[in-house]
């Protein structure tokens, strides 16, 4: 049987772009999308910052649909063009073997603040010091790769409390569902309005013996304050979506899905869009906590009294 062939399309866009591309891009790549940054160290013992430009990447298997799919690509990439401009797709033929070692070398074990490793599913981890986190990177975000998801992780280890339940929405990937159990979570509900998703939540939760604690499901704000799930308030909630999403939710009653004197860890936002967030979370009565950066990016904590 003769090898497959792939074809690869990447862009090389600003952080803001990063993920509207990927999202693109996804829907018509096999296994995912993967985004690569450049990392800064300042000395030998500084596990890195991303900075710069990010290049986000997909395969296409190369078939008899390629072209139908790949103009179905690209009038999905112009449409997106018409609000922010974008760079032309690059496209590169790859072979089979050659395809599945240049999917794996962009994973690498990822530390996060003072306990945590992400870790790609075939990877063990060499660190005893640290609670590793397995992830089958088929998904976009949640890979552990993109500043939101580290500021969130990060902030996750600072102010979960063990034994609390956690409230997870927009879950992705499932990596803070299962960094939250790791970390001592008693329970997590875990949502997302896309159906993969959820799949691969489960997924990642098996692979990493923590399915049991996880109540995951379709649906957002909406669907856990009508009680579908086995918690509407928690202790911790975390929320790493858009700074629009979340402003939005707030409307929405988000501030009801925490229990007095629990916290709500918000990712996804950009610096500039930051002081609205905050203003937004002030006049719903919480109290600031912490703000933490990466990059153009920023993680918020904040308490309801």
């Amino acid at each position: 049987m003769a090898e497959a062939r792939w074809l690869e399309v990447s862009l090389t866009v600003d952080g803001e772009l990063a993920e509207a591309v990927a999202d693109v891009i996804g829907r018509f790549t096999s296994q995912g999308v993967v985004m690569e940054q450049a990392v800064r160290y300042n000395d030998a013992e500084d596990e890195g910052t991303p900075y710069g430009p990010v290049k986000v990447f997909g395969y296409m298997v190369v078939d008899g649909t390629l072209e139908q799919r790949r103009m179905k690509l690209e009038e999905a990439l112009w449409h997106l063009s018409q609000i922010q401009p974008l760079p032309p797709a690059e496209y590169r033929e790859i072979e089979d073997q050659d395809w599945m070692a240049a999917w794996r070398e962009h994973y690498r074990p990822i530390p996060i603040g003072e306990k945590l490793m992400i870790l790609p599913a075939w990877i063990e981890s060499a660190d005893e010091q640290r609670i590793p986190i397995k992830i089958d990177p088929s998904m976009a975000f949640g890979t552990g790769t993109h500043p939101t998801t580290q500021l969130c992780l990060a902030l996750l280890e600072r102010h979960l409390t063990p034994g609390d339940a956690v409230i997870d929405i927009g879950c992705g990937s499932g990596i803070l569902s299962i960094a939250a159990v790791k970390l001592g979570a008693s329970r997590v509900v875990a949502v997302d309005i896309d159906q993969a998703a959820i799949r691969s939540t489960r997924e990642n939760a098996a692979l990493n013996g923590v399915a049991e604690q996880i109540d995951s499901g379709v649906g957002s704000l909406g669907e856990i304050l009508l009680g579908y799930y086995a918690l509407r308030r928690a202790p911790l909630v975390l929320a790493n979506i858009l700074a629009p999403v979340i402003i939005r939710m707030f409307g929405e009653g988000v501030t009801d899905t925490i229990t007095n004197r629990g916290k709500i860890i918000l990712s996804g936002i950009l610096d500039e869009q930051s002081p609205a967030v905050e203003a937004e979370a002030e006049m719903h009565g919480l109290q600031f906590v912490e703000r933490m950066v990466q990059n153009d990016w920023v993680g918020l904590v904040y308490q309801k009294p």
